[in-house]
C-alpha cells in the first residue's frame, strides 16, 4: 500500500513585494486593499524622520524616530534600505523582514525607486517589484489635490518629481497602469500567486519529488 506524501514536506520562503509609484498613482490604496484581502502578506513598517500626518498611527504607519537614531541604524547596518525622500529619510528595518521571510510569510513594501534598487542589491532573489503608473498627468494631480493630504505648494513639488520618478519604471519586474483600482489589485494579486509558486522559493520540492518517484 502506498503511503502519501507529507503535505508540509513542502514549505514556501516568503517573498519581498515591492510596489513603487509617484505619489497619487495609487500604491498605498492598492497595498491597503491587498493587505486587506490576503493574511499570507504583512506590510514592512519603515522608520521615517518625519512628522506623523493626520490619521497616521506610529507602529502602524510609519514607525516615527529622530535623525540621530535613524543615522545609528544605517551605521550598524540595520537598513535593508533608506532614503531621503521631499527631505525627510525613510528606511527598513533589516531583522523583522528576515524573520517574516523565513517563516513563508511575504512581505510588502511601499518604498520608492531607490528603495528598491538598493533591495535588488542585498535580495534580488526574494525581491518583485510592481510599478504603478496614473492613466495621465492631468488624473495624478486631480488625485494629489482630492486626497487633501499636502498644501499646493507640497503638491507642486511632487508633481514635479513625479516626472523623474516614472522614469525608472524599466528597473521594475512589472508594471501597471492604474485606470481602475479594482483591476490594478486584481492584477497584484495575480502577480503574486505566480511568484509563490516559483520552483526556487518551494523548500522541500525536490525532497518531494524524490518520494513521487520513488511510488509514495
Amino acid at each position: 500500500m502506498s503511503t502519501e506524501l507529507p503535505f508540509n514536506l513542502i514549505r514556501r520562503r516568503g517573498l519581498m513585494m515591492v510596489l513603487s509609484s509617484p505619489s497619487g498613482a495609487g500604491k498605498t490604496t492598492i497595498s491597503r486593499r491587498l493587505l486587506e484581502a490576503d493574511s499570507e502578506i504583512n506590510l514592512s513598517i519603515s522608520v521615517t524622520t518625519r512628522a506623523p500626518r493626520k490619521g497616521e498611527v506610529d507602529g502602524r504607519d510609519y514607525s516615527f524616530i529622530d535623525a540621530t537614531e535613524f543615522n545609528l541604524l544605517i551605521n550598524r547596518d540595520q537598513l535593508l534600505e533608506h532614503a531621503k525622500v521631499f527631505g525627510n529619510y525613510y528606511g527598513t528595518p533589516r531583522l523583522p523582514v528576515e524573520k517574516t521571510l523565513s517563516e513563508g510569510r511575504d512581505v510588502l513594501f511601499d518604498i520608492d525607486w531607490q528603495g528598491t534598487q538598493q533591495l535588488k542589491e542585498k535580495a534580488r532573489a526574494d525581491l518583485v517589484s510592481i510599478f504603478i503608473l496614473p492613466p495621465s498627468w492631468f488624473e495624478l494631480e486631480r488625485r494629489l489635490f482630492s486626497r487633501a493630504q499636502d498644501d499646493p505648494a507640497e503638491i507642486n513639488r511632487r508633481m514635479a518629481k513625479a516626472s523623474d520618478e516614472m522614469s525608472h519604471w524599466a528597473e521594475y519586474d512589472y508594471v501597471i497602469v492604474n485606470r481602475d483600482l479594482d483591476q490594478s489589485v486584481a492584477a497584484v494579486q495575480s502577480i503574486l500567486l505566480a511568484e509563490r509558486l516559483k520552483r526556487d522559493r518551494q523548500v522541500g520540492l525536490a525532497e518531494f519529488i524524490s518520494g513521487l518517484k520513488a511510488g509514495h
